[in-house]
């Protein structure tokens, strides 16, 4: 699994894990849903404050959403 890859699954997983929507990550954020979901599909390579903003809107470390999750 590419580190993009294992960004989007973190990302993806956490935000359903506190039940909320692309649209209610993105406004947390200060992003557009359809960058989320962009994200959430590993189509963006982000950058390092927006690793930053996410884990701080899903309430995680960063290093968290960089974990590659095995099975």
């Amino acid at each position: 699994m590419k580190l993009r890859e294992a960004v989007a699954f973190n990302v993806k997983r956490l935000r359903l894990a506190l039940g909320l929507s692309q649209e209610e990550l993105a406004d947390i954020c200060g992003y557009h849903r359809t960058y989320i979901g962009s994200v959430e599909r590993s189509e963006r390579n982000i950058t390092l404050s927006t690793l930053e903003s996410l884990s701080n809107a899903l309430n995680v470390s960063p290093s968290d959403l960089l974990e590659v999750k095995s099975g």
